[in-house]
């Protein structure tokens, strides 16, 4: 790759989705190019670049976002949230939930990926919350830029190691149905579970955000660690704006607010509270 069509590339993913490619990157994205230039039967990147130019380039922009995200995840990663969320978030909420007059408990994935994270979320909420307040409806907002993998996400199938190594036995045969056939060796989640779930595309750095309510818990991790300075301030800023008070942030372990302006307060690992003086 030319270094004139590097820097383009980092430019234009940079103004759609503010994922900062570094110069160490390079190698990285033209692998990832390779999948792009044969379903388009393009010579070259060079090529590609020249086609992103054009005023019909607005789908292979989507595209371009979708090959250089990131999306690695797996159910129950950095299970000490999913922890905390039963033992302290859930039942505190329970007991918030009368005195200030919650309809519904209200959850958001904002990087959601090909869905572990929200069905993870989803498991650890129907297996916690009958017990604390059994009438109390709830459900998540799954969101993120890539839309393929929105797309696995809505399917909700997944390949049985990415299940049975990390979901607990009595947990998958709850919540989970095991293919036959020509689906052998694939799980898919329960409707169950799906029907506490919603999918939607959402870049987090277009605008403001436009939700109907507040949310009790975010979780938005393994995301920022790809934004710079600036984006990471103005993302939690965002988020923190639609908590409710006394909400929860969760980011990913590897993502410290230590070094940028924010109004939460730090309460456990990668765990933030908005505070609960301020009006929603």
């Amino acid at each position: 790759m030319r270094e004139s069509d590097y820097q383009f590339i980092r430019d234009l993913v940079y103004e759609r989705s503010r994922i900062n490619l570094g110069p160490d990157k390079r190698e990285l994205v033209t692998a990832r190019l390779g999948k792009r230039l044969r379903a388009m039967q393009l010579a070259s990147i060079s090529d590609y670049c020249s086609f992103l130019r054009t005023p019909g380039a607005k789908d292979e922009v989507a595209n371009l976002i979708d090959v250089i995200s990131t999306n690695h995840t797996y159910f129950f990663r950095e299970s000490h949230h999913f922890e905390y969320l039963q033992t302290k978030i859930l039942p505190e909420f329970a007991g918030r939930r009368r005195a200030e007059c919650w309809p519904d408990l209200k959850v958001w994935s904002a990087a959601s990926s090909s869905g572990e994270e929200p069905y993870s979320l989803a498991v650890t909420i129907a297996e916690t919350l009958p017990a604390l307040a059994a009438d109390w409806a709830w459900h998540i907002d799954a969101t993120d830029i890539s839309h393929n993998v929105l797309d696995r996400a809505r399917a909700a199938i997944y390949n049985e190691e990415g299940v049975v190594g990390h979901v607990p036995p009595l947990l998958v045969a709850k919540y989970f149905q095991r293919g036959f056939g020509p689906q052998e060796g694939k799980y898919r989640v329960k409707p169950v579970l799906q029907e506490h779930v919603t999918f939607s595309y959402l870049n987090l750095i277009d605008g403001p955000f436009r939700f109907s309510q507040p949310y009790h818990l975010i979780l938005c991790r393994n995301v920022m660690i790809y934004f710079d300075r600036p984006t990471q301030e103005e993302l939690i800023g965002k988020l923190a704006g639609q908590l409710v008070p006394g909400g929860y942030l969760l980011v990913g372990h590897s993502e410290s607010l230590t070094s940028i302006r924010h109004s939460l307060t730090m309460v456990g690992p990668a765990i933030y509270r908005r505070s609960l003086s301020v009006k929603p």
